[in-house]
């Protein structure tokens, strides 16, 4: 009897969303962080430019000011406002073990808001990481701490929210915690990928194979392919009901009905979360977009907690016999679908492996040109690179190096490398001070100030692209949204930030010789008329001084009354 009991309280368990198969998270102990239902735009574990998503995207219904509200007590521990990433976060620690983190918010509850001014204005500093005591600013589950809004690296109104583990800092998948989401859809999977393993997955890159869907079943035609060594990957969204692409939580790989392969996605650290394009077919995701996911540990991806076999899902064919293939996807309710196929090998002449300068993982290595030294560290790259870096000459007038091709922007780097290049003459000491190197890979642009070791410029990148050597005399600058000496009505100063080269890196604002609270928006600067300025009053003298990546420093002033 008392084992029957134990029985059915364990299948109660798991009806109740309460036993997963690694984790043991408390059930419904976090509530809605919204006051309207939960709508995911994003999951946790989704595929991002150089990082997973490390939480939840919450649907605000495209509006900005929604009351933001406790998901449990505890207390505020820290709060950050910053120009990208979180924009205006607040973070609770809860008494369980748990903290949970509220992000791209518009404005912090009326006694926090007060504290965080009070600390800019004493810092003359807007940019603010705070960390709180536990009797500072307590909190009851449901009680308001924010409005949602769109700041920070924000593309659209949301509020993201996290659970990490506060003794170890690593972020927790949300949905493990008995949120109330409806999902009945399985995962959708529209893309099976093998590689030839026998250099990198790099070269000579993907091949797609056509998928067909019946039902949650998915087939494809006889995969043959021409290699012993070889793996898989798979192009494959969760849908949960809401129509949004969110991420795989869970993938396995099974080869005549053995496990060879298997990722779950229940916990990342921020530290690790640059290795995402050590998971994914980084190539096809710059270059086309697609979120391919690889089904095998490429060897210099060293992600905790990802990959739950021994196995590599690296696959070795010793015959030419056809094997059972079988992908197994899953979402965090359970939800599945399967994909089967057929292997084949047909043996044909051996590949002739890249020569050159080859980038491995786990090995440190100098790439040099007769201009240029790249130092890659060992960590540097997750699968073999026949790196190819040559000098080219450059048109820009401001240039004083060739152009540096550094192989691909189509090929990742886990950690920071160090770039050196010679300049193409004798640059005075002036000159040197205003030296930036500019890379650009394709869809942006990175300048960094160099640091000189005798006549070498050195910076440090974690993307691949082209380079180059500026002298950047530009001055930085700031138009104002208003005429000058005008009477301004509206609720907010707007100064728009322009620089030829770089970054707007320092800005300073005084009104009438006070500093001034302007917050960061992008590439923009806004000010929200408070007592500060008061209606009514003036003239005023704003002054404002900006600096840029290469240390040019800029004074303007504008005049307007209130």
């Amino acid at each position: 009897m008392k084992i029957f009991y134990h029985l059915m309280l364990f299948v109660c368990f798991i009806n109740m969303g309460i036993v997963h198969a690694q984790n043991n998270y408390p059930q419904n102990y976090f509530r809605n962080p919204l006051n309207i239902p939960m709508q995911l735009a994003a999951n946790f574990g989704a595929v991002r430019t150089n990082h997973f998503h490390m939480g939840l995207d919450l649907r605000t219904n495209s509006q900005e000011n929604l009351p933001v509200v406790a998901a449990a007590e505890g207390y505020v521990s820290r709060i950050k406002v910053e120009r990208y990433g979180f924009g205006n976060a607040v973070y609770i620690t809860h008494p369980n073990g748990y903290t949970t983190v509220y992000a791209h918010l518009n404005k912090y509850f009326n006694k926090l808001d007060e504290y965080v001014k009070e600390r800019q204005y004493k810092d003359e500093k807007w940019e603010q990481d705070i960390t709180f005591q536990p009797g500072q600013f307590p909190v009851e589950k449901g009680q308001q701490i924010a409005l949602s809004g769109n700041t920070g690296g924000s593309a659209g109104p949301h509020l993201h929210f996290e659970i990490r583990d506060t003794k170890t800092e690593e972020c927790l998948n949300p949905l493990l915690f008995g949120f109330a989401i409806p999902d009945t859809v399985a995962p959708i999977i529209s893309g099976l990928y093998w590689y030839d393993r026998r250099f990198s997955t790099y070269e000579p890159g993907a091949n797609g194979i056509a998928v067909k869907k019946a039902g949650n079943v998915y087939t494809s035609n006889l995969v043959q392919v021409n290699s012993p060594e070889i793996s898989f990957a798979i192009k494959a969204v969760d849908k949960a009901n809401q129509g949004f692409n969110l991420g795989i939580y869970n993938a396995e790989l099974l080869m005549d009905g053995k496990l060879i392969y298997s990722f779950k996605i229940d916990k990342i650290h921020y530290d690790d979360t640059r290795y995402i394009n050590g998971c994914i077919d980084y190539p096809k995701f710059i270059r086309d977009k697609m979120g391919i996911q690889h089904l095998s540990d490429l060897p210099g991806m060293k992600l905790q907690n990802y990959s739950l076999s021994n196995e590599t899902g690296m696959i070795s064919l010793q015959d030419e016999n056809v094997h059972t293939i079988e992908i197994v996807l899953k979402d965090v309710k359970g939800n599945t679908s399967r994909l089967t196929t057929k292997l084949q090998f047909n043996k044909t002449s051996d590949k002739v492996s890249p020569t050159g300068k080859t980038v491995m993982p786990n090995e440190g290595k100098t790439v040099a040109t007769e201009n240029t030294e790249i130092n890659f560290s060992k960590n540097a790259v997750y699968d073999a690179v026949n790196f190819n870096a040559y000098e080219k000459p450059e048109a820009d007038p401001a240039a004083v190096s060739n152009s540096i091709v550094l192989h691909s922007p189509y090929i990742p780097v886990q950690d920071e490398y160090t770039l050196k290049i010679k300049p193409g003459r004798k640059l005075s000491d002036t000159e040197k001070d205003k030296t930036v190197i500019l890379l650009d890979y394709g869809s942006d642009k990175n300048v960094v100030k160099v640091k000189w070791n005798n006549d070498w410029a050195e910076g440090r990148f974690n993307r691949l692209g082209t380079a180059k050597l500026l002298i950047d005399n530009n001055l930085p600058s700031v138009s104002a949204g208003w005429a000058e000496g005008a009477l301004v009505n509206s609720s907010s100063l707007l100064l728009k930030g322009t620089t030829k080269v770089g970054d707007i890196v320092s800005f300073r604002a005084e009104l009438d010789g006070k500093w001034l609270r302007f917050a960061r928006v992008k590439d923009n600067f806004v000010y929200t008329f408070d007592e500060k300025c008061p209606k009514g009053s003036g003239p005023h003298t704003l002054k404002v001084t900006t600096v840029n990546t290469a240390g040019n420093t800029n004074v303007q002033t504008f005049t307007f009354q209130r």
